[in-house]
Parts: structure tokens; sequence; C-alpha cells
């Protein structure tokens, strides 16, 4: 019987994933100790139970055992995915949400050119200053950033927690938008033109090879052209794996009313603060 090279077929099974189809593979999450006859399993479960890391995955010989190399290489496809992707249609009409443009035209100009999108395109600076809701205290821009998937996963649950909160403390809000290939600093373009005291951006993280769905939210309090970064206050890390969605949206409320009550966001928001306290 010929002897099956281990190397060739998992070329082979790769090759196959890497196919361009209109299907989606989903695979299943798991994780199996790969360790064989681990000294202390109970305390392996354990340490395995409590990170996403990659550890107790045991080798062959000098190399991964081929069920963590493929599950590595499904995570990084996932995390490749997640930046190339657009943003589904049918979730953006489910959400009510307009669309707005930055200036990138492609996602090679969004990764290779940061300015581009930076800026909202001329045509979306015209929609916004003729439908946008002005003089409001919150103003939400939502946008794909570096992962469409953190979108889709999150801001269903996070959003009406979200403006259900701001509604229960009587602070106004603009209504929110989706901004195609929207980078953190457009949000100080968007405050600009709505005259929005606080502006929040919830954005997709980079994704890595733990979560390829991970939102993250910035605020920050009338920019202007002195803004810098130190002046944005940052929430990372909504995800399920992280903090919940539904919970990232209670405390994001809160959040915001606390920088409208201080009218400050990032370090000086905490200095303040931290002298009241």
């Amino acid at each position: 019987m010929k002897q099956i090279n281990m190397d060739d077929l998992i070329q082979r099974v790769m090759a196959e994933l890497a196919k361009k189809t209109g299907e989606v593979i989903h695979f299943p999450e798991q994780k199996v100790c790969g360790v064989d006859n681990p000294h202390n399993p109970e305390a392996l479960e354990r340490a395995m139970a409590r990170t996403p890391a990659r550890i107790g995955i045991g080798r062959a010989g000098t190399r991964m055992k081929t069920v963590s190399y493929l599950q590595f290489r499904i995570d990084q496809a996932a995390a490749q995915d997640a930046v190339m992707k657009t943003i589904s249609p049918e979730w953006l009409q489910q959400l009510q949400l307009p669309e707005l443009h930055s200036r990138a035209t492609s996602m090679q100009e969004y990764l290779m050119d940061l300015e581009s999108g930076r800026l909202l395109s001329d045509e979306s600076v015209r929609w916004l200053e003729q439908y946008g809701d002005k003089d409001k205290d919150v103003q939400i821009v939502i946008s794909d950033g570096l992962s469409t998937s953190a979108c889709e996963a999150t801001i269903p649950d996070l959003l009406p927690a979200l403006l259900q909160g701001l509604a229960m403390r009587n602070i106004s809000v603009g209504k929110p938008v989706f901004i195609h290939k929207g980078r953190v600093w457009i949000q100080d373009q968007v405050a600009k033109i709505v005259n929005c005291k606080v502006v929040l951006s919830l954005i997709g993280e980079r994704p890595g090879l733990a979560t390829a769905e991970s939102l993250s939210a910035y605020m920050i309090y009338k920019p202007d052209a002195n803004t810098v970064e130190s002046d944005r206050t940052v929430v990372s890390n909504i995800h399920r794996g992280g903090t919940q969605p539904i919970e990232a949206g209670a405390y994001l409320a809160e959040l915001l009313a606390d920088i409208l009550k201080y009218q400050a966001s990032g370090v000086k928001y905490m200095q303040l603060r931290a002298q009241n306290s």
C-alpha cells in the first residue's frame, strides 16, 4: 500500500479550501488537548479553558499536529475574510442605516493610504450636510474598519442596548450612519458637520487568530483641529469572548453620559473624574 505524504495531503486540503466559491464554509469551534499523556491533565484543561491562546496543542515530532495546523489555517482564513469581505446589504437594510463612504475607493487603497479612510467622500459630505441630524448630544458612526465580521456579529445586539440606555438618560441622538471603509479619525469630520457634542465610532478591529469579530468604540467630545489621540476614550474587545455586545451597549450609554457631564473625553476626562471622585 502506498504511503500517504501528510504534507502533500495538507496542501491538497488547503488548496480546496482556497477555491473561491459563493459557498460559505462553517467550521465548528473546537479546542482539543493535543498533548499526549500530560503530566497534569486537569491543570492543562483549566489553562486551556481560561484563554483563547494556542496552548496544549501538542506536537508530532518537531511540527504541529495536523488538526492544530488546519485549525490555525481556518482561523487565519477567517481573519483574512473579515478584512476583505464587504458588508451585507441585507444587514444594512435590516438595521436601516444610511450608507456613507470614505474617500477610499477600494480595500487596497484603504489599507495602503491611511488618509483615504479618514475623510468622507464629497458625495457623503453633501448628504450629511443635507440630511444628517444636527445639534444632537451624541452622533453614532458605525464602520466596517478592518473587520466586517465584527460589525455583523456585534452591532445588532449592541446598538439597541446603546440607544435604549441613551434614551433612558434623555440624551439626544442623531440617526446612526454607516461609513464604508472608514477609519477612526473620520469621526472628527462627522462631528464638525452635524455639530454634535460627542461622536461615537463603532469600528471593526484588526482581526487576530483568536477572534475576527472584535469591535472597538471610540468617543470624543467636540473634536477640532487641535484634537490628538489622547483626547479619545476607547473601549475595545467587544465580542462574545470579551465584553458581550449587550453589556457593551449599556456601558457605553453610561460612559457617554459621563463624558457629557464632564464635557471632556480621553485623558482629560479621566483626570476630571479622578478629581471629583
